[in-house]
């Protein structure tokens, strides 16, 4: 996806009052779309989806990025960074780099969770956490080169020692300011795609995003936003809204989840039909209040079809399993098996 600036942006949401408001949204008649029409109609609604996201600064140009600290782990080298993504504060993140990987190598925007654990930020792709052990032996293994930063109010960027009062102050301060915490990571993990992207070992046409929890939603909703992003992976959050207001848990998510006005233009099911026909999987758990069943569902029956008329069926798997808030063995297992598949072997010998 190419930078667009913030007039464009608001330019195309004018053309969607003329143009889009006239295509199709469900699911019966986006499925009758041709591919081609289906494909314009995505690039529409994913400029809607941008503005959505608050003002953004998309005219901010990168500084050089520093190199704070290499350090050689084992079967890969790992480099501390300090990334200039949004023009208001640096973004620390690490780069994990396979000494064994093809030339070029595939990519993986790794997307740490949320979870109350502010201290814990690009560090889970290294450490894990108690529901999710790490990746990283994982992308080692495969040859996977990866990207994590910390996100916002996490890790090196918690200001104050009170992590929830930071998260929350900030949130309040963006929206003073005509912006939301939401769109400033979503902006922030895009603009770190763009970093991925520029990086000689990584190939461009083999770049994913995977994350749990928080991680999972920014995954879907980056997929969605970005057409750039080759396969989607996300874990314990696909959460469709209007189920989530059913049963009354609008308190399991934290402030960040939050975009005014959301909901009168899109539902879950119709971002993630943006993803259609890139491969998805989502993985979830059955007695998971962040992710309701019956929303899992709603979203996995909407999608399956423009799969089936726009792509391959079996690129979109939408499951549940009798667990909680956490990443099983049998999870743990498909998000290998769609590693290899749609990253790590169509780049093979």
């Amino acid at each position: 996806m190419s930078k667009l600036p913030r007039r464009e942006f608001l330019k195309s949401s004018t053309t969607m009052l003329s143009v889009g408001a006239s295509l199709p949204m469900t699911t019966q008649n986006g499925a009758a779309m041709s591919r081609r029409k289906f494909a314009s109609f995505q690039q529409q609604r994913r400029r809607e989806l941008w503005n959505l996201l608050g003002d953004l600064p998309f005219q901010h140009k990168p500084r050089q990025t520093r190199l704070l600290q290499t350090e050689k782990g084992n079967g890969y080298t790992l480099e501390h960074l300090e990334l200039d993504l949004n023009g208001i504060e640096p973004v620390p993140a690490v780069l994990l780099i396979p000494n064994r990987r093809q030339k070029p190598a595939p990519g993986l925007l790794y997307i740490h969770a949320h979870g109350g654990t502010y201290e814990l930020g690009k560090e889970e792709l290294l450490k894990g956490r108690k529901v999710l052990p790490a990746y990283a032996p994982v992308c080692v293994e495969k040859g996977i080169v990866a990207l994590a930063i910390d996100s916002w109010c996490f890790s090196e960027r918690k200001r104050i020692a009170n992590g929830s009062l930071g998260e929350m102050d900030t949130f309040k301060l963006m929206l003073w300011k005509g912006q939301v915490l939401w769109g400033m990571m979503m902006f922030d993990e895009f603009q770190a795609v763009n970093y991925l992207l520029s990086r000689a070992e990584v190939d461009h046409k083999r770049v994913g995003a995977f994350g749990l929890s928080m991680g999972a939603t920014k995954a879907w909703w980056l997929a969605a936003l970005d057409p750039r992003i080759r396969l989607c992976i996300d874990l314990c959050c696909l959460t469709d809204y209007e189920e989530l207001i059913k049963i009354k848990n609008l308190k399991g998510h934290g402030i960040y989840y939050y975009v005014p006005g959301l909901l009168k233009h899109f539902q879950t099911h119709q971002i993630n039909e943006l993803v259609v026909p890139r491969p998805h999987l989502s993985l979830n758990g059955r007695r998971d209040l962040l992710t309701p069943p019956a929303g899992v569902e709603r979203v996995r029956n909407h999608l399956l079809p423009l799969y089936r008329r726009h792509g391959r069926e079996e690129d979109c798997r939408v499951e549940l399993f009798d667990c909680g808030h956490e990443e099983t063995p049998e999870m743990r297992q498909q998000v290998l098996a769609w590693l290899d598949e749609h990253l790590v072997k169509i780049g093979g010998k």
